[in-house]
């Protein structure tokens, strides 16, 4: 197991999240394959004893996309078996995963958002600046929260108004900066130096002992500001990342061009946005076609 996570952050480069979540879904399945059939190598177990794990899983009440995690888990586990010449044959290829039931993605109304910017009065300090700077970068460039934390002051570009983003797989993308996100940045820096003065973190965004921040300290943020004007539970920092695809969608922007401003691998993930837009899709139809 040791090398195979070392193939996966070293060749693979996985995200630290996705290591993560792996080390804890091998390590239930080992326990599972020790408790109950006191088999200690994984290399040992068959399709019929991954299947049993999968259905104890079911039967907890586990939701399938986690369970399809779990899955996807072990497939990259067994094929790296099978490359090391550990097991003569994959068992997960008899494996099949649970469905899942799309939901669409959850945004904020473009409205309520500006809104919230243009009303609320972040106070003048560092503190306050910053939470508005987390908003603006958030939605501004639909950018994950592990990508928010991982920001430098090296990767803004203040010439070109762009922010470099080093995304999923450690692939590099390059997005442009709106205005108003612009404003937010240069009124943060001039509160950071002003607290810190040239010795703070070459991270963009600290707390205020100078830190860099977290994803629990990012998700307090949001949900608190977020909550002042929607009373869904959907206010976690991805949601600004739909919005952002959303309302970009509902603008006309080109699908390719919102799949490469989000970091997608392929645009079946970005596709989902459209359903979304429906709504709007329609109205531009009525509104355009001559037999409408």
């Amino acid at each position: 197991m040791d090398l195979f996570f070392k193939y996966l952050q070293y060749e693979k480069r996985y995200s630290p999240h996705t290591l993560t979540s792996y080390h804890t879904d091998l390590g239930q399945f080992a326990g599972y394959l020790l408790q109950t059939y006191e088999i200690t190598d994984a290399a040992q177990a068959d399709h019929t004893i991954i299947r049993s794990w999968i259905l104890s899983l079911v039967h907890q009440n586990i939701q399938p996309r986690s369970i399809n995690r779990k899955i996807a888990c072990l497939r990259s586990y067994y094929k790296f078996l099978l490359s090391q010449q550990r097991i003569a044959v994959n068992p997960m290829l008899r494996i099949k995963a649970p469905k899942v039931s799309k939901k669409l993605p959850a945004f904020v109304p473009e409205e309520s958002f500006n809104q919230l910017l243009d009303s609320f009065e972040f106070e003048n300090t560092f503190e306050g600046q910053r939470d508005r700077m987390i908003l603006e970068f958030l939605y501004g460039t639909g950018m994950r929260l592990s990508e928010l934390i991982g920001i430098t002051k090296s990767d803004i570009d203040t010439y070109q108004r762009t922010v470099r983003v080093l995304g999923k797989g450690n692939k590099e993308r390059i997005i442009p900066i709106n205005d108003s996100l612009w404003q937010s940045i240069e009124a943060y820096l001039q509160h950071k130096k002003t607290e810190f003065g040239n010795n703070n973190s070459e991270k963009l965004l600290v707390t205020t002992k100078a830190r860099p921040l977290y994803p629990k300290f990012i998700y307090r943020v949001v949900k608190k500001y977020i909550s002042l004007i929607t009373t869904s539970e959907h206010n976690s920092p991805h949601v600004l990342r739909h919005s952002f695809a959303t309302h970009l969608l509902n603008k006309g922007a080109d699908l390719n061009a919102i799949k490469d401003l989000l970091g997608h691998a392929s645009l079946a993930a970005t596709q989902v946005y459209t359903h979304n837009s429906i709504e709007k899709l329609k109205s531009i139809f009525e509104k355009a076609h001559p037999k409408a």
